[in-house]
């Protein structure tokens, strides 16, 4: 009830025969260089789970970044490989199929096709299918931020590689839609800036967000990691190396450069030490 967002930031859902209400907590921001890229809003709660999947239907989100460590199968009931389930109005309906996650040290992707069709279903010939990917953070602790930001920046880096290009806003949220993920938020749009002009402008970036929806980034201890997290991006880049090409890499990294008699695998253990 205290994280709010102006009537200005609303993403209104489609206004239905038998739906009371066009609302939901909810909040548009831009990207870099971007408009309305994201959606930021709650958790799904019992009540608002119809109204979470009407948003994401309505915009043509492909992706949902969830970044709190409650159970996925609150938004997502009976989550096993095949199983099917549906959100059900007087208006239209909602299936789903879930065909398969994946596991990572601190995520998940679950992977849902939707069959939208009108209610009732004897009404033929008017159905669509969507893919859509829920990308699950588990490596933020209850209290507090993660120990390092490599898995966090691995994790962004993850979701804007597996998001397509022409799809709706990327759903972000976490508990309340606030704290999370406005650090979630500001990392990604930091590192494009980066990438792009050579600059970084957290601060200013942080004010946006919180004009837009309050108590984005709720915490010093959050602000203060994102400085962690976009330091480390800068001085170290993308670490990640594919499985086939880790005896290349390996070799790679070994070399000496004869001007500073080191290697970039000892600049890299020197740097995490740091």
């Amino acid at each position: 009830m205290d994280v709010l967002p102006p009537d200005r930031c609303l993403p209104f859902l489609i206004t239905i025969d038998g739906e009371s209400s066009n609302y939901i907590n909810a909040a548009l921001m831009d990207s870099y260089k971007q408009p309305s890229a994201f959606i930021v809003t709650q958790h799904p709660l019992p009540n608002t789970v119809k109204d979470f999947w009407r948003l994401v239907l309505d915009y043509h989100c492909t992706s949902i970044v969830m970044l709190n460590d409650v159970d996925p199968a609150q938004s997502c009931p009976d989550m096993v490989v095949g199983r099917r389930w549906m959100f059900l109005s007087r208006a239209q309906a909602f299936r789903a199929t879930f065909l398969r996650c994946f596991f990572c040290l601190i995520s998940v992707i679950f992977h849902l096709v939707f069959l939208f069709q009108p209610w009732p279903f004897e009404q033929r010939g008017a159905h669509e299918i969507r893919e859509i990917r829920q990308f699950h953070f588990t490596g933020w602790p209850d209290h507090g931020v993660p120990y390092h930001a490599t898995g966090l920046l691995g994790f962004v880096r993850q979701v804007k590689s597996k998001s397509p290009p022409n799809a709706g806003p990327l759903v972000v949220h976490c508990s309340a839609g606030a704290g999370r993920t406005g650090c979630f938020i500001v990392i990604d749009i930091m590192l494009d800036m980066a990438e792009r002009e050579g600059v970084v402008d957290i601060y200013n970036c942080v004010r946006e967000l919180r004009s837009r929806r309050v108590n984005m980034v709720q915490t010093e201890e959050q602000y203060v990691f994102i400085h962690d997290a976009i330091l480390e991006a800068c001085l170290c880049g993308d670490t990640s190396i594919p499985a086939s090409q880790v005896r290349s890499a390996y070799y790679e990294m070994n070399k000496l450069d004869p001007q500073t008699n080191s290697s970039q695998i000892k600049e890299e253990f020197r740097v995490s030490c740091g």
